[in-house]
């Protein structure tokens, strides 16, 4: 029985780990010509631009039995990013297990399994498929009345300030994306505006010259509930960084640790400075104008759209082998990897949630395996944790997983993994 998993970002290599170290079979395709997924700068799949760098610090992204170099900076850029991912695959000996340039262009239940079809002409049956085809690929493009007379692209496509030279610039979006680009837009464009709808939180890289999320990893024999520990860090951040009411942008209206905080300082202070203009939300375009929900316009000449992703699986016809939710527009899984059918579709990576990092995508990936050793050498813990995901199917979706149901705590959702692998093992 061999396992196929889809993607060869870090989702999808720890899933090829995990599989491997359980002495189960598995093949690995991937789109692009070599590991790294969205940090493979430059393929047409990666919205990874020149300026990208990781918003979590590396002790806290890095997968535990690979540390990043302790000589690389606290936050390694893209380049780094993807040397790591490559020596990560050399390391546990996971290219040979790969087979590059190959998409999958359907999977088709197949009698207990599934035939998946390849871009190259290809055909295979597999015992189950873990899917890490990310979710970052496929822009999300607001509809907005009008017609503007100038580039309008997505921060997928976007890769260099270049662009930005001499022009008006109107970035849309306010996730760490959208805040990336305006800093980026700023040093080149000769003016920036920026339209933001909702406000979030903002916290910074560095405190006391160490990083600011390494305080939160560390082990912890009693985790302080999510609403408990937003309250007490909140008016902390908002005394070191600033309200962000203060520089003009909206008030969050969700708590701290309810959504992935914007992990960026630097924009903040653009617009203490006057360097960037703040915009209330697109209502229309009108050949170089821009006309703003409070009736406000400006002429810009390019309009960037940092407005996030949809998420799609293109090689599935029937998405409800997913439990597929329309108004979300997206799955609905147990522990973001297990749809309710015992059906051999599993789901790596899917996930929101600022701290989860590497580790906790290989975490899902153990889990995943050892729920599959488990069906043959221990059946009970198998069926007993089907059970358990029956229940938890059985219950309304829950509440507060942000816009597509999928954030999750980094805290206790690490716990619930480790306490999976201890239940399945």
């Amino acid at each position: 029985m061999t396992y196929l998993v889809i993607g060869a970002g870090p989702a999808g290599l720890a899933a090829i780990q995990s599989l491997k170290s359980a002495g189960l079979a598995v093949q690995a395709v991937e789109q692009n010509a070599d590991v790294g997924g969205q940090w493979l700068y430059g393929a047409q799949p990666s919205a990874v631009y020149a300026s990208t760098h990781l918003i979590s610090s590396k002790r806290t992204t890095a997968f535990a039995d690979f540390p990043m170099p302790e000589d690389w900076p606290h936050y390694p850029g893209h380049r780094q990013v993807l040397e790591y991912l490559r020596s990560y695959a050399r390391h546990f000996d996971l290219y040979p297990l790969i087979r590059f340039n190959t998409g999958v262009r359907s999977l088709v239940r197949q009698g207990a399994g599934w035939r998946a079809s390849f871009s190259d002409g290809t055909a295979s049956d597999y015992a189950g498929v873990i899917i890490a085809n990310g979710h970052l690929s496929d822009p999300l493009i607001p509809k907005t009345s009008g017609v503007f007379d100038g580039p309008v692209m997505h921060a997928k496509d976007y890769k260099t300030a270049d662009i930005f030279a001499g022009k008006r610039v109107l970035v849309v979006g306010m996730g760490n994306t959208g805040c990336d680009i305006v800093v980026d837009a700023v040093h080149r464009a000769d003016k920036v505006l920026w339209s933001v709808r909702g406000g979030n939180h903002f916290v910074p890289k560095f405190l006391a010259g160490k990083p600011a999320d390494e305080g939160n990893h560390r082990p912890k024999r009693f985790i302080i509930p999510k609403n408990l520990r937003s309250r007490l860090h909140e008016p902390i951040l908002r005394f070191i960084v600033g309200a962000p009411e203060r520089f003009g942008l909206p008030k969050p209206r969700h708590r701290l640790y309810d959504r992935t905080p914007i992990v960026n300082s630097l924009v903040l202070q653009h617009l203490g400075q006057g360097d960037v203009g703040l915009r209330k939300p697109v209502r229309e375009f009108n050949g170089k104008s821009v006309v703003f929900e409070d009736g406000r316009s400006d002429e810009v000449d390019l309009v960037l759209l940092a407005t996030g992703y949809r998420i799609t699986f293109p090689f599935l016809e029937d998405l409800r082998a997913l439990d597929w939710q329309e108004t979300a527009g997206a799955p609905r899984l147990f522990m973001n990897m297990f749809p309710s059918g015992d059906n051999g579709l599993y789901v790596a990576g899917l996930l929101e949630g600022a701290g989860v990092g590497w580790e906790g995508r290989a975490l899902q990936a153990r889990v995943i395996a050892a729920y599959l050793t488990a069906r043959h050498a221990r059946p009970e813990a198998a069926a007993a944790w089907r059970r358990e995901a029956a229940q938890w199917f059985a219950q309304p979706p829950r509440q507060g997983g942000g816009e597509h149901g999928l954030f999750v705590d980094f805290l206790t959702y690490k716990r619930d993994l480790q306490q999976a692998l201890t239940r399945l093992s």
